[in-house]
């Protein structure tokens, strides 16, 4: 996955065309790079990725941001109160114990 400024890029590659085509995920604007190799992909990304940025200044609008750091998450009751039984019980909140885990889950914090 590629990482500029904060913000993510998925890419796949199209065999019959013979180029890497990839968008910049997390956002509702549509914001997509294309190169026919990995240095060029990787310049097209933070090319794109940063022409974004621009056109937010210019329009005067804030960039949406690709993770605010909060979600919503729908669990089972019982996931629910063995979760909340397991932060208690460790002495952390529910919200500590939960980014506890995921950052165990997931590992180290992603360069930005």
């Amino acid at each position: 996955m590629l990482q500029h400024n904060g913000y993510c890029g998925r890419v796949e590659f199209d065999d019959e065309a013979g180029v890497f085509h990839g968008e910049v995920i997390g956002l509702r604007d549509v914001v997509t790079f294309e190169a026919t190799n990995v240095r060029d992909l990787r310049k097209a990304f933070r090319e794109s990725v940063d022409d974004y940025l621009a056109f937010c200044a210019e329009r005067g609008e804030a960039p949406e941001k690709p993770c605010s750091g909060k979600f919503v998450l729908r669990v089972s009751p019982e996931l629910h109160r063995r979760a909340n039984q397991l932060a208690a019980a460790s002495g952390k909140s529910l919200n500590a114990w939960i980014a506890e885990q995921l950052e165990q889950s997931v590992g180290a914090k992603s360069p930005g």
